[in-house]
Formats: C-alpha cells, sequence, structure tokens
C-alpha cells in the first residue's frame, strides 16, 4: 500500500477548495476516480470568505482557483463586473487573508494542506517571486522592481524613469497581482514620445479598462500613461522584455509544470504577439520539434526541466505550481518569468514520457506525486522573502 501524508499507510480523504461545478473541479475528480479513490470533498471558494468552511482531522485539502465566478470575483475584487482589469490589489489582499485564514483552519483541524499560504502570498506577487528567484541563483529578466524593497510605482513617470535608470527600452509593464497576461503591456519606449504598447487592455472613452480577447496596440503616449497611471494603484511590475526563440516564425516559450518538486509535464505556447497565452490567439506548439532545436543547439532539455525544479524548489510547501520558461533566441539560454500557484490547467496534456508521470494528466500526477510530498516536506527551509 502507499504512504501517504500523515504518516500513515492510507489512502488521503481528499477535500479540494475551488469553484464547484467549474472545469478545474471537474478534471480534478476525474482524475481522483481513474486513480480509484473516493470522490473529493468540494468546499466552495464562497464559503471560504463567507466563513461557512469547515475540515476535518486527517484530510488532505487541496487549493484550487478562485477564478471564474461571478459572485467570489465580487468579493474579492469589490466589483460586479469580471471583465475589468482594476481591482486586483484588493483582491490580493482579501485572497491571502482568506487563504491564511483557511490555513489556520485546517491546521486546527489536524488536516493537512498542500498549498502553503505564506508561499501563495509570494507567488501572487510578481515582485516578491522574481525577488525570490533572483536572490536564489535562478535566472529571471532584468527587472528594477525585484523584491520586498523595490520601489513603488505610482505611474507612467515613474515606469519610464525605472525603465531609463536600468538602460531598458523594451519591457514588460505587469500588474503584481495579475493573472493569464491581464494587464500587461509589452512597452517600447524610443525616445521623448516615442512609445508604443502591445497589450489585450481595452481602454474605454471614460479611461476604464477592461480585458480583451483581441491584442492590440498602443502608440499615442498618453493612452499609454492613461492605462499605466490607471493600473498603478494595484501595484505594477517591471521586468525586461527579452528576445524569444521561435517556433515557425512564432515567439515560443514553455509552462512546465513542476509537482513535488518533479517537472512531469512541459507544454510549449507559440503566438504571434509578445504575449503567448492561449486565450490570446496563441497555440501550441511541437515539443518534440523543441527538443530537436535544444539538441542542435549543445542544449539538453533535461537541464532545462532542471532549472524549472530549481525555480519550483523555492515554494516546496506548494504541492504543484507552473514554470513559464523563456528561451533566447539560440535555445541555449533561459529565464524564468513567473511561477504560477494554479498554473496546472492544461486538458489533455500527458505527463513527460521520461518522467514518471509519463500517461498522466496533471492532476493525476499530483495525486501519484502525494506519497513523495511527505518526503519533500518534511525538511523544507521556509519560502524566502514572503509576507508574514
Amino acid at each position: 500500500m502507499r504512504s501517504f501524508p500523515g504518516g500513515q499507510d492510507r489512502e488521503p480523504r481528499l477535500t479540494v477548495v475551488g469553484i464547484p461545478g467549474n472545469r478545474r473541479l471537474a478534471l480534478f475528480q476525474d482524475a481522483v476516480r481513474a486513480a480509484g479513490l473516493a470522490p473529493a470533498r468540494e468546499v466552495g471558494w464562497l464559503d471560504v470568505l463567507r466563513g461557512r468552511a469547515g475540515f476535518g482531522a486527517g484530510e488532505t485539502v487541496r487549493l484550487d482557483s478562485p477564478g471564474e465566478d461571478a459572485e467570489v470575483d465580487r468579493l474579492l475584487r469589490g466589483t460586479d463586473d469580471q471583465t475589468r482589469v482594476e481591482g486586483t490589489g484588493r483582491w490580493y489582499e482579501r485572497f491571502t487573508a482568506a487563504a491564511r485564514d483557511l490555513g489556520r483552519a485546517v491546521t486546527a483541524a489536524g488536516a493537512e494542506l498542500l498549498d502553503d499560504p505564506d508561499e501563495l502570498a509570494v507567488l501572487f506577487d510578481k515582485r516578491l517571486t522574481h525577488g525570490v528567484l533572483d536572490t536564489a541563483g535562478v535566472r529571471v529578466p532584468l527587472s528594477p522592481t525585484s523584491g520586498a524593497t523595490a520601489p513603488a510605482v505610482s505611474g507612467w513617470d515613474d515606469v519610464r524613469t525605472l525603465m531609463a535608470e536600468a538602460g531598458l527600452r523594451r519591457a514588460f509593464v505587469k500588474i503584481a497581482h495579475g493573472s493569464s497576461a491581464s494587464g500587461v503591456l509589452a512597452v517600447r519606449t524610443a525616445g521623448p514620445g516615442r512609445v508604443s504598447a502591445i497589450t489585450s487592455v481595452e481602454l474605454d472613452g471614460s479611461g476604464r479598462l477592461f480585458n480583451s480577447l483581441r491584442v492590440r496596440r498602443y502608440t499615442a503616449e498618453r493612452e499609454v500613461a492613461a492605462i499605466i497611471d490607471t493600473l498603478a494603484p494595484d501595484g505594477l511590475h517591471i521586468e525586461q522584455w527579452v528576445p524569444k526563440g521561435t517556433q515557425e516564425g512564432r515567439a515560443a516559450d514553455l509552462r512546465v509544470v513542476v509537482v513535488a518538486g518533479r517537472a512531469t509535464h512541459a507544454v510549449v505556447r507559440t503566438s504571434a504577439s509578445p504575449m503567448t497565452n492561449l486565450h490570446l490567439g496563441g497555440a501550441r506548439g511541437d515539443l518534440d520539434a523543441v527538443r530537436s532545436t535544444i539538441d542542435a543547439a549543445g542544449g539538453s532539455f533535461s537541464a532545462v526541466l532542471t532549472m524549472c525544479e530549481a525555480a519550483a524548489a523555492r515554494f516546496p510547501a506548494t504541492h504543484c505550481v507552473g514554470v513559464d520558461l523563456l528561451p533566447a533566441p539560440n535555445w541555449r539560454q533561459y529565464a524564468v518569468a513567473e511561477v504560477n500557484a494554479f498554473g496546472d490547467l492544461l486538458p489533455g496534456l500527458t505527463g513527460l514520457p521520461e518522467r514518471e508521470a509519463a500517461g498522466l494528466d496533471t492532476y493525476a500526477a499530483q495525486l501519484a506525486a502525494l506519497p513523495r510530498r511527505a518526503d519533500r516536506t518534511a525538511a523544507r527551509p521556509r519560502p524566502c522573502g514572503g509576507p508574514a
């Protein structure tokens, strides 16, 4: 019989916190059934936020995304319009507070939590994540806003100044607590008044910002400034816009899923725009072709996976993360752009054939790795740089 967290040879009593009826929970429950386990008990984020969630001794509790629910989003962001970009600062404060309250409740009940709330607070702040990785020696893009002591960015004037001081003419300006490319601008500067930005943010006539499925280009500095000035109160992160490798003429990067310290899944994302997110016109690329390209460049795909594992190792109490890896045009150097707490939504993707998750989807891999988690977390160090 397998050994599971809790020190006993037993099957886990699984509980998942998420959005009931959401595709993420449906895929996880499919994996639970396929593993021959009893269905996971579902706890809604709405119940967590309203103080109605309870946990029992011996449960293994997994957290999933609180996204794609209008009422949850309203409670976290304070707006009824899910298409709006603004409000992520408020979302972060309320989400991390709720996660910490949940963590205390799980611990008090004698249950096991698979996602550490303090690590989530770092993972959901791009500035903190960048600083943690940089301090650990994981290569990341140059950033003037890295770490807990980075200067605050109050608007476009600060962005221009920080870019100039760092020698950056091209940079990604991101909301610190965003996801799915929401509020991301790929900014170019070329002297006074010569500015452009590529983004999915739609600026309406009243100055409000909306998420759009269409990537657009702004070439007037006043429009770029208006967007960034509006986003700044939520917190901004600036990082170098590094040239990326290509596949069939499209910019390419990698999303690598790391479960219990081991890279298990990888997908190539390609796009005609700087943002490779699949919902913004990105497409899955050819991983075998990437392997061949890396080999031809004198590199090693195994070393690529090791780099992603090194990034994930800074968050040892988070069972699963998705690492976004940027290949240089020569496919010999790499930088970690982000580490995502809920980066496992990759339907239909099976595990790397050379790894223990071969043939498993990302959710089945997380279940299979539960015995390994107990050994991994027994002597873990605390994550660096997170808020208390």
